[in-house]
């Protein structure tokens, strides 16, 4: 199993996303997307977790799962507000046993506010900071860059962590979010940004960066529009489309095939413009679905065209799927 960090420094990589299923209906789903993906040869693929007992054993089944079928090199999210230490450590330990070298760390969503319901912010996040009654959720670590430092006390493993191209949605301002990811870079190995729509926002990213002297690898995070009842939640995520998306969008009217062909193109332009501005590589949000993707490497000529698409994600089943947020906001 090779390492991100060694991977990115090799050349440029491609590498995709999952989330662990949590149905029989999700996990065919699922059989058939790394099925139809694996060939395309990827670099690694990363897979989310959300905390808590269950979604931890879900992520470490499944990046064990295919360490030991397939060809794939996973990496295994994890989240720190949801745990204590020692529960982090052990995580990480069991990862390691499984054979598991590459970790993506998140912070997590702050645990919400119990009179209002409303997520804490970054200053209050902290479990430190929790009024008097209210039970503290997780433990010590509260930050993403403090579960950075753990993994590299467990050691053996090549770690990354979330960027925000337009800001973190709780950062105070942009030239904080800039500051705060710096400061996780000058520990981690690499980073992989949330998805967005225009190149010049990775470029202003990466300029930030090396102004601030931190030039290591961040991975543009692709996910192509392939129907308009995705547009309220990926603005909800800090990635409003932009105004002239939008036009294009909707001039394909209600013709559902016509706003996915849309989709499809303004995603290749994307990873184009991202690819010649000199990008270290292409990180896909699948959503466990494997047309979109292969219809983007076709379109770059990397490969065939694929079968006809799927049904546009999510496909309504009495277990609607709920899928984790790609590259989850981790709090300051």
């Amino acid at each position: 199993m090779a390492k991100i960090a060694d991977l990115l420094r090799q050349g440029r990589t491609f590498s995709f996303e999952f989330f662990p299923p949590k149905n029989d209906v999700e996990q065919a789903t699922l059989v058939r997307t790394l099925r139809d993906l694996e060939p395309l040869a990827p670099s690694f693929v990363s897979v989310t977790y959300r905390g808590g007992s269950a979604s931890r054993q879900r992520t470490h089944d499944l990046v064990a799962g295919m360490l030991r079928t397939t060809t794939l090199t996973p990496m295994a999210h994890l989240i720190c507000v949801a745990h204590t230490r020692l529960e982090l450590a052990e995580i990480l330990v069991g990862f390691a046993k499984a054979g598991v070298e590459n970790i993506m760390a998140l912070g997590g969503d702050p645990p919400a506010d119990l009179a209002t319901g409303r997520l804490a912010t970054a200053d209050s996040a902290s479990a430190d900071s929790a009024p008097a009654g209210r039970p503290k959720r997780g433990g010590e670590l509260t930050r993403a860059i403090q579960l950075v430092e753990l993994a590299q006390v467990i050691g053996g493993f090549s770690v990354g962590v979330a960027a925000h191209p337009v800001g973190h949605p709780r950062s105070p301002d942009l030239a904080a979010d800039r500051d705060h990811l710096a400061e996780k870079l000058a520990v981690a190995d690499f980073a992989v940004t949330q998805f967005f729509f225009r190149a010049e926002e990775y470029l202003g990213l990466v300029g930030d960066l090396a102004a601030r002297g931190m030039t290591k690898p961040v991975v543009p995070g692709i996910m192509p529009i392939t129907s308009l009842s995705s547009l309220p939640r990926m603005a909800a995520m800090g990635a409003a489309v932009p105004p002239e998306m939008a036009e294009r969008l909707a001039a394909a009217g209600d013709d559902s095939q016509a706003v996915r062909k849309a989709g499809i193109e303004m995603a290749t332009e994307l990873c184009d413009a991202l690819l010649v501005a000199g990008a270290p590589g292409l990180h896909f949000y699948t959503l466990n679905r494997s047309t979109a993707t292969r219809e983007i490497y076709a379109n770059l000529g990397l490969v065939p065209p694929p079968e006809p698409p799927e049904e546009p994600w999510p496909a309504q089943t009495s277990q609607p799927a709920q899928p984790p947020r790609p590259a989850t906001p981790d709090p300051l």
